[in-house]
């Protein structure tokens, strides 16, 4: 018999998953498409010494800062810091560790996870920082860096649409990271705004085969928050 996808709760979603010194990715960039109610729920759940990859850690009190603010990360795997003081910090001060990485490097690491691909030479960051302790190899003429593909033990992520069977649909800029991590996790749990009967959502729309989705929580009502309003003087 089929089982059900679908949980009642994030913290449902999440349970038997989470434990101390886990490793997980968390799509979004900057607030958007980010699994804002999963990450609640591993904040509740309080587990700790945790690895997690991300572009960045959203904004303080919000997104991944919520889980700065408790210290249950022990080291980001990212491209950014900006936005939140907490994680600057933090970084600053010792307490937590970053392996900073370009952002298109960041992303192709977990699209190789994600491929089955162990590694791969890209010249971003050859003769930098980036580059040290690094293997590097001349292919034309010039430089490049071996960099290693991420996997994560949970992939946490946020969709617009799925339906029953875990396919899934991103809208405009919230696609971000959602897809590449959706299939490099051991198990990836999607929170999705809207879900759909299975066969309701023509194939050629889906982003994400259901085959890469392990769990999935409906929330109907989001909070969207926007990380720098910017307005124009009235003339």
């Amino acid at each position: 018999m089929a089982v059900s996808k679908i949980y009642p709760d994030a913290t449902a979603a999440l349970s038997g998953i989470l434990r101390d010194g886990m490793t997980i990715m968390s799509g979004g960039f900057g607030l958007c498409g980010i699994p804002g109610a999963l990450i609640e729920a591993i904040r509740a759940s309080g587990v700790k010494n945790l690895t997690v990859i991300s572009n960045n850690a959203g904004i303080d009190a919000v997104g991944l800062g919520v889980l700065l603010e408790t210290r249950q990360i022990r080291k980001m795997v990212s491209s950014y810091v900006g936005e939140n003081a907490t994680f600057a910090q933090q970084y600053l001060a010792g307490e937590l560790e970053i392996e900073f990485n370009p952002q298109g490097t960041l992303a192709e690491r977990i699209r190789a996870g994600g491929a089955g691909v162990p590694a791969f030479y890209t010249a971003t960051g050859a003769g930098t920082q980036i580059a040290e302790g690094k293997e590097t190899k001349i292919f034309g003429g010039r430089t490049y860096v071996m960099e290693l593909g991420l996997r994560a033990d949970l992939a946490i992520i946020h969709a617009w649409k799925a339906d029953t069977e875990g396919n899934l649909v991103f809208r405009k800029t919230a696609r971000n990271f959602n897809p590449v991590m959706a299939t490099a996790g051991k198990v990836t749990v999607a929170e999705v705004e809207h879900l759909v009967p299975a066969g309701e959502i023509d194939p050629d729309h889906i982003h994400t085969p259901g085959i890469f989705v392990q769990r999935i929580v409906h929330y109907d009502s989001y909070e969207k928050r926007i990380e720098q309003r910017t307005v124009r003087k009235r003339g």
